[in-house]
This record gives structure tokens, sequence and C-alpha cells, in this order.
């Protein structure tokens, strides 16, 4: 009797490779999300483009309410910063955008730092003369970070250096 099934074909090594990449890739990602109690929101095509136009575009019509956080790579408190608003509008249960900005790191080469930021919403990555698009964002940004800055549901906007204080976060999201 003759058999209904192929013979199962070797398998390719590009197959091989990237089954190998996705398992440890896996491996690697999944103490982050549960360390975080969520999934992570920010893939490999989530890297945006922010230039001196984005801000204005933002504030004009993008979402409500939200929260940005302006870092670099080298900043110390900002994985920190980014926790504490996360955990404030987690507790507050409601949706929120949560960004993340990098000013010093330009397209795909952010996703090497979105390990600290696990639940974003979005990232972003400076695309052209930081200080003209810190500028944009704030005149008076002193190019400290992390420089958060909530716009709230009404279109109201708060500004901070480091992280908000509570009554800050409870003004933006009451």
């Amino acid at each position: 009797m003759k058999s209904r099934f192929k013979p199962v074909q070797p398998l390719g090594r590009r197959t091989v490779l990237a089954t190998s990449a996705a398992l440890a890739l896996s491996v690697w990602a999944h103490p982050l999300m549960a360390q975080s109690g969520r999934k992570s929101r920010v893939t490999l095509n989530s890297v945006l483009s922010f230039d001196e136009t984005t801000w204005a575009r933002l504030v004009d019509k993008g979402p409500r309410p939200a929260a940005y956080i302006f870092t670099t790579t080298y900043c110390p408190s900002c994985p920190d910063a980014f926790e504490k608003v996360m955990a404030f509008v987690m507790q507050a249960r409601r949706p929120v955008e949560l960004v993340v900005v990098l000013m010093d790191v330009h397209g795909k080469g952010a996703l090497e730092h979105a390990h600290h930021y696990v639940g974003a919403t979005r990232l972003y990555t400076f695309d052209g003369f930081e200080s003209a698009i810190r500028q944009s964002v704030d005149p008076k940004w002193p190019n400290v970070t992390p420089y958060i800055v909530l716009l709230g549901r009404d279109g109201s906007i708060q500004r901070s250096i480091g992280v908000p204080d509570e009554s800050m976060m409870k003004k933006w999201l009451p």
C-alpha cells in the first residue's frame, strides 16, 4: 500500500537560524515581560522618526492622554522615571499613550535600548539637528533628561524635568 504522506524535507539553514534566533529572543524577552506584568508593545517596526515638525503634529492631532518621556541612552535615571509614570498609569487603569523619545540614537539602533522601556506604546528617535528639535518641543527646555511632557485629554500640557510629582500626574489623569 502506498503512503499518502509526503516525506519530510530536511530544514534549510535559514529556517534553522531563524528558529534559533526566535527562540533566543523569546528566552531573553520573557523575564522582562513577566517583570513588568505587561506585554511589550515595542516591536521591530515601531521605531518612528521625531523631527522638528513632529511635536506640533502630536500636540495638535496626537493621542490623548499621553506621556512623552524624552531620554538619552546614557541617562541613568530615565528608565526609573519611565517605570514610575507607567506605574501611575497602570494604577489609574486608563488607556494612555506612553511614548519614549530617544534623543541620541537614530532609527533601529534604538531597539538595543528598548528593553529599558518595556510597556511603551511608541518609540521615537530624533531625526535631525537635536537642538532645533528640542526647541520645537519647548524653547525653555535646558537639555536635561528625563524630560517628561504630559498631554491631558483636554489638550493641557504639563512639563517636568524628572518624575512629575503625584499632584501633577493626578491633574493629568483625574
